[in-house]
């Protein structure tokens, strides 16, 4: 079944805010700031409602926010007119994301989608790079950030590699329970079987079958609106044998 797109009359540009009190609490690297830098930022983020379906990053276009999820679910993918469509990973609630592109000054290599409706924050590039100049903890908040970003992407290849549907779904979990990317999701991944299926690239027939398997080992429970991870460690290093009917649980 087709997923249901909106159609904003108004641009996403055109309806950002200012960020509410409670949204920069919920910002990752808001802790790090002094009081001037607080100041500054707070004047100059965006926060906007980003529709189903609508694009925030559209490959080619120059870069001119670093953008957050306060609350929402998003995707990362190619340009699916020269060939295969591949999604690149999910980008959750709490996930700030493209700081090379900013740090190199280049255009997008990639789309961002919001795969439900979310709530969305953006830090114009002037502000990015004053920061830069001033704040050692900021400097070193993107530093980390990067390094995971680098692994997070090996292992994203590696998860497109996979022809497994049940390791496809266990490691893609996985990759979206990350506590420094992804500090907002917690233990309780807010998540569709729909939505979980736009992002592995399976139907949600088989997500649901792939999630079952995993709740008979014991690496997750599904609850009403998501699912709880009982074993990140099984998840993030599943194999085609791990998931057989005779195989032995993970240690958690």
């Amino acid at each position: 079944m087709p997923r249901a797109v909106a159609t904003p009359t108004v641009s996403l540009r055109r309806r950002v805010r200012a960020p509410t009190a409670d949204e920069l609490a919920r910002v990752p690297w808001w802790r790090l700031l002094d009081a001037s830098e607080r100041v500054r930022v707070a004047a100059d983020m965006q926060v906007a409602q980003a529709e189903v379906g609508e694009l925030l990053c559209r490959i080619g276009r120059p870069a001119t926010l670093w953008f957050g999820v306060v609350d929402g679910l998003l995707k990362m993918s190619n340009d699916s007119a020269g060939g295969p469509p591949i999604t690149f990973t999910g980008v959750p609630s709490g996930a700030w994301f493209g700081e090379g592109t900013l740090l190199k000054r280049e255009s997008y290599r990639y789309n961002i989608e919001a795969l439900r409706k979310s709530v969305v924050a953006g830090l114009p590039i002037a502000t990015f790079e004053w920061l830069l100049d001033r704040s050692l903890p900021f400097n070193r908040y993107l530093m980390n950030q990067l390094n995971e970003r680098l692994s997070q992407f090996i292992a994203a290849r590696e998860i497109d590699r996979l022809t497994d549907p049940d390791v496809k779904v266990a490691r893609g979990l996985g990759a979206l329970f990350h506590p420094v990317l992804y500090p907002g999701v917690g233990e309780v991944l807010r998540i569709t079987q729909q939505e979980l299926g736009y992002l592995v690239g399976l139907s949600r027939q088989r997500v649901n079958e792939a999630l079952t398997r995993l709740q008979s080992r014991g690496w997750i429970r599904v609850e009403y609106g998501g699912v709880r991870v009982l074993n990140l460690p099984a998840l993030q290093r599943a194999q085609p044998h791990d998931l057989q009917p005779n195989a032995t649980a993970a240690p958690a």
